[in-house]
């Protein structure tokens, strides 16, 4: 089973300074060469700072973001899933995972950047920056993702909980073993409604939930019996899909 997460815009800061990105640490090394070529575009870009805040869509104030890019090659690391900071990620908590949930998650949490493509929870990346929709010369990131991507999913075995953002899911399809988790809420008369606020914490707290739990479930009819045990109300949904159900707060 994987857990595939969407990352997030922001990030932690510093991480091992005796280490560097490392291709060669990285999941899915058959990624490898489209890793370097983003990675090479972006600190180039980088270079200029007005083309590069424009491409990132970020504001002055977020400047930073453009010197965490140029010195991509040689900053610190840290595994992804203590990098990623955020709605999503403050739900996860990694820094309170025990041990044992901590090595559960490398082996089932994949992390899935616009950077590096997914990658898994104990990765040691560098702080970037660079969205799904970020618009870098010459490396058109849907293109340049969809179909390496798409054959990198494909060939993981087992259940995959796709719990990414629809924008996401555009830079590469999940295996026809996949299930869509989506984030709804429910009205007096029973009709669903997707949540947009709510939805990064809850899939934060489930993720958690699943972590802590241990169990790499090869269903989703073991799925959804864990889930329900758990105090989660996990139903299916839409073919494809399942509908985490949660109060609107």
């Amino acid at each position: 089973m994987i857990i595939l997460l969407p990352p997030s815009e922001t990030k932690r800061d510093g991480g091992d300074g005796n280490a560097a990105l490392d291709y060669g640490q990285l999941s899915f090394p058959e990624l490898t060469e489209e890793r370097q070529a983003v990675s090479k575009a972006l600190i180039e870009l980088s270079g200029d700072p007005d083309a590069a805040q424009s491409a990132l869509g970020i504001s002055t104030k977020q400047l930073f973001e453009v010197e965490r890019n140029r010195t991509l090659a040689v900053a610190p690391v840290m595994p992804a899933l203590k990098r990623y900071t955020g709605v999503l990620f403050d739900g996860l908590d990694a820094a309170s995972l025990t041990p044992e949930e901590w090595a559960f998650a490398e082996k089932c949490v994949v992390v899935h950047s616009a950077l590096f493509g997914p990658i898994g929870a104990g990765d040691p990346i560098p702080a970037y920056r660079l969205s799904h929709n970020s618009k870098v010369p010459g490396v058109p990131l849907k293109r340049h993702w969809r179909a390496s991507v798409t054959a990198a999913l494909a060939a993981v075995e087992g259940l995959q909980l796709d719990f990414r953002s629809e924008a996401y899911a555009q830079l590469g399809a999940t295996s026809p073993r996949s299930v869509y988790l989506r984030v709804v809420t429910e009205g007096a008369d029973g009709k669903r409604v997707a949540l947009s606020h709510f939805n990064k914490k809850s899939k934060g707290l489930f993720a958690r939930a699943l972590i802590r739990a241990g169990i790499d479930h090869e269903s989703i009819d073991s799925l959804l019996t864990w889930a329900n045990g758990a105090g989660f109300r996990l139903e299916p949904g839409a073919p494809g899909e399942l509908d985490l159900v949660v109060e609107n707060e």
